[in-house]
């Protein structure tokens, strides 16, 4: 807490299998989910391009429906875990940033105090 802290989100990594004629559909839905492209590579002898980009967990919830909607069904997207990464927008012990709107959340939702703890409760006094 007398650090700077921050608040750290799961990161997969999403490969996704479409044809050239369809890729510009997947660049945008991935902008809209937090998601960036990698790498983008032709696979040999095939008409099909493979999209390797990073995207958070919390943004892939829906994402195949969208993806499919926008390049008409034509992609076919794996996603695995692949890391952590530090939740951008600031101070997770601000309320007013992206990071301490999910903390304030998470801390409702399990019925703990709004404000969280101050060093003072754990600092040992003996």
């Amino acid at each position: 807490l007398l650090a700077e802290p921050g608040l750290q989100e799961p990161i997969f990594n999403v490969e996704i299998q479409v044809p050239e004629g369809a890729m510009g559909g997947i660049y945008g839905v991935l902008t809209r989910r937090r998601g960036h492209v990698y790498a983008e590579e032709q696979r040999p002898g095939t008409p099909l391009f493979t999209v390797k980009a990073y995207m958070p967990v919390n943004e892939s919830f829906g994402f195949n429906g969208d993806l499919r909607a926008a390049t008409g069904g034509q992609a076919f997207p794996q996603s695995v875990f692949d890391h952590w990464a530090i939740l951008p927008g600031g101070d997770p012990l601000d309320p007013t940033t992206k990071p301490g709107q999910i903390i304030a959340e998470t801390r409702k939702r399990k019925g703990l105090k709004e404000q969280v703890p101050g060093y003072d409760n754990y600092y040992d006094k003996l």
